[in-house]
């Protein structure tokens, strides 16, 4: 009898200390469980839906991949920028203010501002025209917002949103660079062969590079600001131009593979990028849904290609050169040419966007970040 006691106390003692062990005490109403970002390293920032506003490539919002750690999830950022039915529009940006410590994200109508320690919506305001794919000075605090395909860009203070002047084009405002010397915005209309580009000082037009071969779509430049590599409409290739003497320089056409039906875009090459030691430029394939690479000085020679899961009609690069990013979602080493790993959200789903950008962190602030467009680093 003695020895069943025992071992019902026993039995008692070990589930009263796993209940005390487990237990934790209510917060109480009116406290805050305020989320942050990740600590210190270096992520890349994926809004979605950055593929027309298809959901089925990560969901809606802004998800976070831990660069330094096999490009893992690290978590989701609920963002803004629905539908008055409550359907997410299509992401058309991203980019980041490192002095405001915010990213911002537009949409076919909206751009929102989030701070990116709360990683909570400081404001969403809507602009004449939509909003489409910007660009932001390097030191933080204006922003080039072209309206969504229409005849102007919108200059824009990075705090407030407050529009501070509007830039006359031709027809079809679509895709930004900010040069890294802060002195002149290059604006791609598709609506025109030529590219334009802006004082900051004035906020005019005050050079057109070209005419390229025809409307201008994804492009990048070099860190010297002397020489812009485009991917223009039906061509499966891309076109470089002189942006100092404002002249068109060469025709460079894919070879060995042809053009074909094309899923989004309605053009062969949709994106190009230049890596960050500007050696070499990588270049959209949509119908063979590859990603072909060219070294990025004369002849430019076409190297290698790499074939893809999906239609690419984006690609950009971490800030050391060492991944590549196409927008169909892999994770290219630059050097070898090899997939490491594809994106996945935290359903295991794979991701895919044609916007997002490379944030370092320390103390859950925003130190240092890149570009949604591959852009030349090399000063």
């Amino acid at each position: 009898m003695k020895a069943r006691i025992s071992v019902f106390r026993v039995l008692f003692l070990g589930i009263l200390i796993s209940l005390t062990v487990a237990w934790k005490p209510l917060p109480s109403p009116g406290a805050k469980s305020e989320k942050k970002a990740p600590a210190t390293g270096r992520f890349l920032y994926v809004a979605v839906p950055g593929i027309r506003d298809y959901l089925g490539y990560g969901g809606h919002g802004i998800l976070v991949f831990d660069i330094d750690n096999n490009h893992q999830f690290v978590k989701r950022i609920k963002t803004q920028g629905l539908r008055p039915n409550g359907k997410p529009m299509n992401v058309k940006g991203v980019a980041v203010s490192v002095p405001l410590n915010s990213i911002y994200v537009s949409t076919l109508q909206t751009l929102q501002r989030i701070d990116l320690t709360t990683e909570k919506v400081l404001w969403e305001k809507s602009y004449e025209g939509g909003a489409d794919r910007m660009a932001i000075s390097p030191d933080g605090k204006t922003m080039y917002l072209p309206s969504l395909e229409n005849t102007f860009w919108n200059v824009v203070d990075c705090e407030t949103g407050k529009v501070i002047k509007k830039i006359p084009v031709v027809a079809r405002a679509h895709n930004t660079i900010y040069g890294p010397s802060g002195k002149y915005v290059y604006m791609g209309d598709i609506g025109s062969p030529l590219l334009h580009v802006a004082d900051t000082r004035s906020h005019t037009v005050v050079k057109k590079v070209g005419p390229f071969g025809k409307g201008i779509r994804p492009f990048t430049i070099n860190s010297a600001e002397t020489l812009v590599f485009a991917t223009v409409d039906s061509l499966l290739g891309f076109e470089v131009g002189d942006l100092q003497t404002g002249k068109l320089l060469d025709r460079i056409e894919v070879e060995g593979w042809t053009k074909g039906p094309v899923r989004r875009h309605g053009n062969p090459s949709h994106g190009i990028g230049l890596t960050p030691d500007e050696k070499e430029l990588w270049v959209a394939d949509g119908h063979n849904m590859r990603m072909h690479v060219f070294s990025a000085s004369k002849p430019y020679q076409q190297l290698t290609t790499i074939p893809l899961q999906d239609m690419p009609g984006w690609v950009t690069f971490s800030m050391d050169g060492k991944f590549a990013y196409p927008s169909s979602g892999e994770v290219i080493d630059v050097k070898t040419r090899k997939i490491l790993t594809t994106l996945q959200d935290e359903f295991y789903n794979n991701v895919a966007s044609e916007k997002m950008v490379e944030v370092h962190l320390l103390d859950h602030k925003a130190v240092k970040a890149g570009d949604q467009f591959g852009i030349g680093r090399a000063l």
